[in-house]
């Protein structure tokens, strides 16, 4: 499996630490924001605690602001060296609470989605060029834009507990948070995979792929955060060294998909969905092969136009920035929830998470329905009146 651990300059990037001297800011509680964020304080370490465990998580505007606000401050607080990031309960984050953006859609309130999408793509632009470590403790539930808030940083642990996926276009969205920026510079084609099957890795395939730099045991944690907590340094070589002690990877069981890459390759290598679809359908007449069943089940019912969309997301994420990625993402998602040429994300939150039904009624219905200009639509500039995303930083970068 070692062909898996891929070293790129975006997984292993060691970013060098700048002094500061200018006056800071101090956020010293989180109780305007109602315990939705918990903040510890070790020495010279500052751990982030998502605390909506009913809901996994799951992100919401306060919570993004206030994860910008903190950043922020501590990068420029010369007495915080370290940040850890984890979860409260069974997951890491599931991702925006999609229900909450399902519900001010149908109330008319899109303004309030934008800034949604606004705070948390800038949060992820900031935390792909933090001058100082982040660990991700991703024990449990990984997904969409918790994926997004973890991904993008400087270390990730996964566990034994670690469920990983972008199941976005399941909901008749896209994989975003800068989704098409990590998942295009994947192995092969593997983040293709990913990105129209909403399909999950574990711990071990995460760190087997790169998404982790790091794996351990859950139950090695606890020494893990105290220990890094006793022992907080700026410099990223340190912190480094410190987790590849504690890191003890396992290789992916042999119902992995990664021992499936030969053909996943040549299935997912191909430029249309259609053409994916069809080359999984000749491998599964051929071969009898569960795989490409299942897979080719699951492209068969996910929305025509997310898959599209999707596709050719991740597909230009691979000559793209983080910054590109996300600016392009927002105009995608700004398509999807003002619903201007499909009503997919409404309907695929309403069939999936809200009425629980599984039955939602894709429009268009079909691939031969999807036009080219309805993809194009959401590859657009966006008008002359909408705001464009913003990513202002503060300090200067290396």
């Amino acid at each position: 499996m070692q062909s898996f651990k891929i070293l790129s300059p975006f997984f292993n990037k060691h970013r060098r630490f700048a002094s500061f001297t200018r006056s800071l800011c101090s956020l010293n509680s989180s109780s305007h924001y109602d315990n939705l964020i918990l903040i510890e304080e070790k020495g010279s370490s500052r751990t982030v605690i998502l605390n909506r465990p009913h809901v996994l998580n799951a992100l919401t505007t306060p919570m993004g602001i206030f994860l910008n606000k903190l950043y922020k401050s501590w990068e420029r607080d010369p007495t915080v060296d370290l940040v850890v990031i984890k979860g409260n309960g069974r997951a890491f984050c599931s991702g925006g609470d999609v229900v909450q953006l399902y519900q001010l859609i149908n109330e008319g309130r899109v303004e309030e989605c934008k800034e949604c999408f606004r705070t948390f793509y800038s949060f992820v632009y900031l935390l792909g060029t933090y001058l100082k470590p982040q660990v991700a403790i991703l024990d449990g539930i990984t997904m969409g834009g918790g994926a997004g808030i973890s991904v993008h940083g400087s270390y990730r642990v996964a566990t034994d507990k670690t469920v990983f996926g972008v199941p976005e276009v399941l909901i008749g969205f896209h994989p975003d948070a800068g989704a098409s920026y990590y998942l295009s510079r994947l192995p092969g084609y593997l983040g293709e995979y990913l990105a129209l099957t909403g399909d999950t890795l574990t711990g071990e395939e995460m760190f087997a792929c790169g998404l982790a730099t790091h794996y351990s045991l859950s139950t090695k944690l606890p020494v893990i955060e105290t220990q890094l907590s006793t022992s907080a340094r700026k410099d990223f070589s340190v912190v480094e060294t410190f987790l590849a002690r504690y890191s003890h990877p396992r290789s992916p069981n042999s119902s992995s998909v990664l021992h499936r890459m030969e053909m996943l390759n040549k299935c997912f290598g191909h430029g249309t969905v259609e053409e994916i679809i069809a080359a999984l359908e000749v491998e599964a007449a051929r071969s009898k092969d569960k795989w490409c069943i299942s897979t080719m089940k699951k492209l068969r019912a996910a929305p025509p136009l997310s898959l599209k969309v999707s596709l050719r997301s991740v597909r230009e994420g691979r000559f793209q920035t983080l910054e590109q990625c996300l600016a392009r993402e927002y105009q995608m998602t700004l398509q999807a929830i003002t619903r201007q040429i499909s009503n997919d994300f409404s309907e695929g939150v309403r069939a999936r998470l809200v009425d629980k039904c599984f039955a939602p009624k894709w429009d268009p219905s079909c691939m031969e329905k999807v036009s080219e200009d309805m993809v194009d639509a959401y590859f657009s500039a966006l008008s002359a009146y909408e705001p464009e995303l913003e990513f202002v930083c503060e300090l200067p970068r290396s």
